[in-house]
């Protein structure tokens, strides 16, 4: 039996732009339906597509106290959360 990851998420429009918060066990799937219009209205209706951050939890419950957490962080907390990892605010969907 293998074991599942889920994953939390972060979209962002550009370089200090609109974000977006996710969770997803599927995180190709899931950009797939962003991208394609099928997802969250907020992602479409913001253009809100560049993947910026990603975290892996092997269950539900964590990865949904995480997304929990950082929705509630203020928005300067996260832009820094995203620049110590990805300080040009690239793409990471590449990595999948």
């Amino acid at each position: 039996m293998t074991t599942a990851s889920y994953f939390v998420y972060i979209l962002a429009s550009g370089r200090h732009g609109t974000l977006y918060i996710g969770i997803t066990n599927n995180l190709r799937l899931r950009l797939e339906q962003h991208r394609a219009g099928r997802g969250s209205k907020f992602v479409k209706q913001y253009a809100v597509f560049r993947l910026v951050y990603v975290e892996e939890f092997s269950t539900a419950l964590e990865a949904i106290a995480r997304e929990k957490q950082l929705k509630n962080w203020r928005r300067d907390w996260k832009i820094q959360l995203i620049e110590e990892n990805n300080l040009d605010w690239g793409d990471l969907s590449h990595l999948l």
